[in-house]
């Protein structure tokens, strides 16, 4: 492989308060479970204090002595990236991720920072709710942190708490580290205040389950088409090259025609295990949309090779994540070898526009009021099931994947469509209806537009591989996984 085992690639933010002393060797342990070969620097920061350094040890010897830390690892994607934490008045800021539209004066840091100078808590509310993006937050004030997540929870994060201390993370194993075993998934659109008390949050915005709002096919993918354009536009602005995870079909053929439309060197990665079907539909679409596709082939051994580092990145042993988790480590792994810093993704689609198959299920036994609702549960909790885990995998490779799908605006429009601009009928073996009409909008091939969802784990065979090594060592699927977590982690922690 050509990463180091590790963590966190890309940024990654920690922030702690000890409950009874100084929180500066916690923040430091934390830290150090998130370093990786490929990290260029490491930050520290009390709400008066700021040391950079280029290894965790660096920041050992320095003059923090705080109940409140904040902490950055650091690794350059855009140019306009820089090692944090950042100070501000009597208070200092560690921030990840994106906001959108970009910033043209500022990085995306330093806006953030001038947004936090005054009114810090009001400010930070303001953030989430004013604003488009991917990313985390924490200030350290000197009785409490602020910390914050985008709407949707496209950044990762989580936080915990124990009797000595409360922290957050941009991953579990950071706060497993230092002794805080429930790590839970930050809420999405919440900031918190944390103190020697605990965590307190309070909503800034998040999804609602509203009624639906009647409007025709016409109007729903005009504005849907708008939506896209606007989503993908801003996830490309500044960037010259970018890679695209891709499987031949409607989501990733949607992205890709869109992001070449704005005038991005686009390159599509298409991974499978060998003699699977699925690549000959990848070929074609790629040739369709004539764009260059980079096709790459595993063996039985790759997937068990795989697992480890797949586990160790995810933090959980779940079958169905671990084998969408395999495909999207090849994929980000293989872009990465190739020196690309960005990749876009179609995650999101099946949970805004009814993809899942499940769903018909569901349509033929309980009608359409429950399908409407398990499509926007499914929509607000994405982070959990598919955001946290490709994001995770990504970091590890240096590469920052971007989803145009998982926008605020566009899961606040699609969550409002009526059912049957979704799935037609519980016979409706395509669904996604209304996205597939804006791709014949667009004018992207019928047989792309139209192509059936075959779900990543199976298409790609790693479902079948992991279900085989498991019966080879007399387990169940979910045993197998669970013993092979427990052992990485026993290992690494």
């Amino acid at each position: 492989m050509a990463q180091a085992e590790g963590s966190f690639g890309m940024g990654a933010v920690i922030a702690v308060v000890n409950k009874k002393g100084s929180a500066t060797e916690t923040a430091v342990a934390m830290l150090k479970m998130l370093e990786h070969s490929g990290v260029e620097a490491f930050g520290i920061a009390s709400p008066t204090i700021v040391k950079i350094g280029k290894s965790v040890e660096a920041l050992r010897d320095e003059d923090i002595n705080s109940p409140i830390v904040i902490g950055h690892v650091f690794s350059k994607i855009v140019m306009s990236d820089k090692p944090q934490p950042t100070k501000l008045e009597n208070a200092t800021l560690v921030f990840e991720g994106r906001i959108y539209p970009p910033n043209t004066e500022f990085s995306d840091a330093e806006f953030t920072a001038e947004k936090l100078k005054q009114s810090r808590q009001e400010n930070a509310e303001g953030l989430i709710k004013n604003f488009e993006g991917s990313f985390a937050f924490a200030v350290a004030e000197s009785d409490r942190l602020i910390a914050g997540r985008d709407s949707l929870g496209a950044y990762p994060l989580y936080y915990g708490e124990n009797t000595d201390l409360a922290a957050s993370a941009s991953e579990r194993k950071a706060l497993w580290k230092i002794g805080i075993k429930e790590a839970n998934s930050f809420p999405p659109g919440h900031i918190a205040v944390v103190d020697k008390h605990g965590f307190k949050f309070r909503l800034m915005k998040t999804l609602v389950h509203t009624r639906t709002r009647q409007t025709t096919m016409q109007a729903a993918a005009k504005k849907l088409r708008r939506l896209l354009q606007q989503s993908v536009k801003e996830r490309v602005s500044g960037l010259k090259e970018v890679a695209v995870a891709f499987s031949g079909g409607l989501d990733s053929g949607i992205i890709a025609f869109l992001a070449r439309n704005f005038g991005i060197d686009v390159h599509l990665f298409f991974v499978s295990l060998e003699n699977q079907p699925e690549a000959k539909y990848a070929r074609e679409a790629a040739e369709a949309l004539k764009l260059p596709l980079h096709i790459h082939f595993y063996s039985e051994k790759a997937v068990e090779e795989a697992l480890p580092k797949v586990l160790w990145l995810i933090e959980e042993s779940n079958p169905v994540k671990t084998s969408i988790g395999i495909p999207v480590f090849w994929t980000a792994e293989k872009a990465s070898e190739m020196r690309f810093r960005v990749m876009l993704a179609g995650q999101g689609a099946d949970e805004l526009f009814g993809g899942y198959k499940r769903y018909l299920n569901d349509y033929s036994q309980y009608g359409e009021e429950l399908v409407q609702k398990k499509i926007f549960n499914d929509t607000a909790r994405i982070c959990e099931t598919n955001l946290e885990r490709d994001s995770k995998i990504c970091n590890f490779h240096n590469l920052e994947l971007r989803l145009p799908f998982a926008t605020y605006q566009l899961a606040k429009f699609a969550v409002s469509l009526p059912l049957q601009l979704k799935i037609a009928s519980p016979n409706d073996m395509l669904r996604k209806i209304v996205l597939r009409k804006v791709a014949e909008d667009m004018g992207l091939p019928h047989f792309i537009a139209n192509k059936p969802k075959r779900a990543i784990q199976y298409a790609t065979g790693v479902n079948k591989v992991i279900k085989r090594l498991a019966k080879q060592k007399g387990l169940a699927t979910k045993e197998y996984l669970q013993k092979k977590f427990r052992t990485t982690f026993k290992r690494r922690i």
